[in-house]
C-alpha cells in the first residue's frame, strides 16, 4: 500500500524522524485556516500517490493565508498523471541550505535491504543516478543485524554534519522495519538555514502481506481512490489484482492462477491481443461460498468481456466450485444483474466429472466446459476479442 505524503510524514514523526508543522485541507477555504494557524509563509502540495507534482504545478509557496487559500484553488481537482487532487497538504515554509535524497527499500534481486543516500536531493532519484552517479551512495543493509551506528555513519560520511544525518537515518531504519515497510523515501532531505535536518518530503510503500500484524494501517487505506472492485474483493478476504485486459481468471492457488495468466496472454496473440483483467485466487480450500463470491467480484468488472474458470480439484473439490457457480449465477439474477457474459469453465481432478454434470444440468447460460487449459485459453480470448 503505498502512503500519501501527509500519512508518510505521520509515521515518520511516529518514530522522530524530523518534520516541518503542517495540516491537510479537503478546501480552499480550510487550506486558508491551516495557514493562519501555522503562521509565516507556507507550502500548498498536492497529495496525490505519484511524482513529478512540482513540475505538473501541485507545490505552490504562498506567503500569507490569502495566497494559501487561492493556491489551493488552483491545485485542487487538478490531474497529475491521471490522479485527481482531492486534498492539499498546507506547510509551514523553511529557509533550506540544501537538499538530499536518501531511502530504504527491499531489494528483490538481492534478497536484501538495500539503503540508498545521495548529496544531490530534490530530483528524480533516476535522474540523480544519470547526472550524479558517482555520488549516490548503495549500500545492502543485512536484515538479521539491522542498520547498525557504524553503517548510518558510513552512509552519511559524504554529507555535511554526518552525525545528523545518521540521526535521521536510523530513525527512518527503525520506521522502515517497524511497519514492515518495502519502500521508505525521503526526496528531499534538507538540511535549513539553521542547521536542521528535517524531511521535506516522504515516500512510503508498506506491506499488505504484513496487514496482519498492523491493524492500526487500516486507517491509512484510501477508500475514495481505491479501485473499487478491488475494494469490495479485499472485504470478501479475495486475493484479487485487477489488471488491464479483457479476459477475467479465477484459479484455486496462485501458481495455478499465473499460469493461466502466461497462457491467457499468449492465447490472446492470436485474437487481437486479448489480455487478463485480472489476478483471483480463491484459495486451495474454498467453498461454494467462495466461489460464488469471486464470480460476482470478476462480473462487476466492467473491462471484462469474457470469464475463465480454470480450477485443479485438490482440497477445492470441483463439485464445491460448480455449486458456486450456479449460486453465483442465481444471486446475481435475484438482483436483477443476470450474466451476460460468457464464463468458460475447465475443471480437473478431484470431483471433476460430477462438478460438470452439475453445470451440465444447470444449464447456465452463457457457460461452456473445456477440458485443457490451452483450449479453456483460446476460447475466453476469442470470446473477449
Amino acid at each position: 500500500m503505498d502512503l500519501y505524503e501527509f500519512q508518510a510524514k505521520d509515521l515518520f514523526a511516529k518514530h522522530g524522524v524530523p518534520v516541518l508543522p503542517g495540516a491537510v485541507a479537503q478546501t480552499p477555504a480550510l487550506a486558508e485556516e491551516a495557514a493562519a494557524a501555522l503562521g509565516g509563509p507556507v507550502v500548498v502540495k498536492a497529495q496525490v500517490k505519484t511524482g513529478g507534482r512540482g513540475k505538473a504545478g501541485g507545490v505552490k509557496p504562498a506567503p500569507d493565508p490569502a495566497a494559501a487559500h487561492d493556491r489551493a484553488g488552483d491545485i485542487l481537482g487538478m490531474d497529475i498523471k491521471g490522479h485527481t487532487v482531492h486534498r492539499v497538504l498546507v506547510l509551514a515554509a523553511a529557509d533550506i541550505a540544501a537538499e538530499y535524497y536518501v531511502s530504504f527499500l527491499l531489494d528483490r534481486t538481492r534478497r536484501t535491504f538495500l539503503a540508498m543516500a545521495s548529496v544531490h536531493g530534490g530530483m528524480e532519484i533516476e535522474e540523480v543516478a544519470a547526472t550524479h552517479p558517482d555520488a549516490l551512495v548503495r549500500v545492502p543493509v543485512d536484515p538479521l543485524a539491522g542498520l547498525t551506528r557504524e553503517a548510518a555513519l558510513g552512509i552519511a560520511a559524504a554529507f555535511p554534519q554526518p552525525e545528523r544525518v545518521a540521526d535521521v537515518l536510523l530513525r527512518l531504519w527503525a520506521a522502515f522495519v517497524a511497519e514492515d515497510a518495502t519502500l521508505v523515501e525521503v526526496n528531499p532531505l534538507a538540511r535549513t538555514a539553521s542547521g536542521e535536518i528535517v524531511a521535506l518530503d516522504g515516500k512510503v510503500t508498506l506491506d499488505d502481506n504484513a496487514r496482519f500484524r498492523h491493524p492500526d494501517h487500516a486507517a491509512l487505506d484510501d477508500s475514495a481512490a481505491a479501485d473499487p472492485v478491488e475494494a469490495r474483493a479485499r472485504e470478501r478476504g479475495l486475493n484479487y489484482v485487477k489488471l488491464d485486459g479483457g479476459v477475467g481468471v479465477i484459479g484455486n492457488g496462485a501458481g495455478l492462477v499465473m499460469s493461466t495468466l502466461d497462457v491467457v496472454a499468449h492465447a490472446g496473440e492470436r485474437f487481437g491481443g486479448a489480455r487478463p483483467a485480472n489476478f483471483l485466487d480463491i484459495g486451495g480450500g474454498a467453498s461454494a461460498e467462495v466461489m460464488a463470491d469471486g464470480l460476482d467480484i470478476v462480473l462487476a468488472d466492467p473491462d471484462v468481456r469474457s470469464v475463465l474458470v480454470n480450477v485443479f480439484g485438490g482440497i477445492t473439490a470441483c463439485d464445491a466450485v460448480a455449486d458456486g457457480i450456479v449460486r453465483a449465477f442465481a444471486l446475481l439474477a435475484e438482483r436483477g444483474e443476470p450474466v451476460g457474459k460468457p464464463v468458460v469453465v475447465r475443471l480437473d481432478g478431484n470431483n471433476a466429472v460430477r462438478g460438470r454434470d452439475i453445470l451440465r444440468t444447470a444449464a447456465l447460460p452463457g457457460v461452456r466446459l473445456v477440458d485443457t487449459m490451452d483450449e479453456a485459453a483460446s476460447l475466453a480470448a476469442s470470446l473477449a476479442s
